[in-house]
């Protein structure tokens, strides 16, 4: 098999084995396409299963003055994902990315916004328009129930299960779990389902997605940025937020009241509780609080 017969094979054992997400997928394949590339630019002719440490290192070394420490760190990630894949099905008996490190990242903390920025950012919203209810439901759902953009997109209306008050998110690798969901979220929903959504001339395959554009298809994660972008220029937000600010400002709010991580972990759907420890790093003072309220030595 050539490169591409290779990079296929682990793109169907991605998908179908492993259930990564379209974009995890897409994006170890453009590194591994990358590699390939970097190997027909230089004469390297070496397949896969021969291929040693030393040109992957040429590789990196070259990858390196082009992309931040962050993508190098993905397409090591990725690379040594593949050839996991390639010892998984006997295609070769060791990992040439065995002793290849990927650079140290510092822990990037993620934007939040106030209480009061959320609220003007839907207060912006023009009602006026049928694509004004679907927004503000959207900014709604997206704050209230800590969802990732990917999610808000193909949330369906059987996922809904208002009267229990809870709706079931499909989350990276198609893994599913249910989120409370507050009635004034709900409302703001259903507005949009009985005012607006009910009107549209909706497209086949999507008549159980909830939110659609003006043609009656599911909305891309493009748009949902767009419609989030659009609205911080409008009330002069000086911050760069994106969906995942309002993923962020969810996590963050709850902790400040008085939530637990094990709980905020559950509602965002993260695999590992580290990854939902880096909210602690947002709010020293509610630590100190913390400390102050429940130490025996708080005195």
């Amino acid at each position: 098999m050539n490169w591409n017969s290779y990079i296929k094979s682990f793109q169907s054992y991605l998908k179908i084995e492993r259930g990564l997400s379209k974009n995890t997928v897409a994006n170890y394949t453009f590194d591994l396409e990358r590699l390939s590339k970097f190997m027909v630019e230089n004469e390297i002719s070496i397949s896969p299963e021969k291929i040693n440490e030393e040109t992957i290192q040429q590789f990196i070394y070259a990858v390196s003055k082009e992309v931040n420490a962050r993508s190098q760190a993905r397409i090591i990630s990725g690379l040594k994902s593949f050839f996991s894949y390639l010892i998984f099905e006997d295609y070769r008996s060791d990992n040439p990315m065995e002793l290849i490190e990927a650079p140290r990242l510092g822990r990037k903390l993620p934007d939040t916004l106030s209480i009061d920025d959320i609220d003007n950012l839907i207060a912006a919203i023009d009602l006026s328009t049928p694509e004004g209810e679907r927004n503000r439901a959207i900014l709604e759902t997206l704050y209230g129930c800590g969802l990732r953009v990917s999610e808000i997109t193909t949330l369906k209306i059987s996922d809904l299960f208002f009267d229990e008050g809870f709706i079931k998110i499909t989350g990276k690798g198609n893994k599913q779990r249910f989120v409370p969901i507050a009635k004034s979220t709900q409302k703001y929903i259903e507005l949009y389902r009985n005012s607006i959504r009910n009107h549209l001339d909706i497209s086949k395959g999507f008549e159980d997605t909830l939110f659609l554009n003006r043609r009656g298809k599911q909305l891309t994660r493009a748009m949902i940025f767009t419609i989030i972008k659009t609205l911080a220029i409008k009330i002069n937000l000086q911050k760069n937020i994106s969906p995942h600010t309002l993923r962020h400002s969810f996590a963050t709010h709850l902790l400040e009241n008085g939530a637990d991580l094990r709980s905020i972990q559950m509602m965002l759907g993260h695999e590992s509780i580290t990854t939902t420890e880096i909210y602690v790093h947002l709010d020293r003072k509610h630590l100190t609080q913390i400390i102050n309220s429940f130490h025996p030595r708080k005195t």
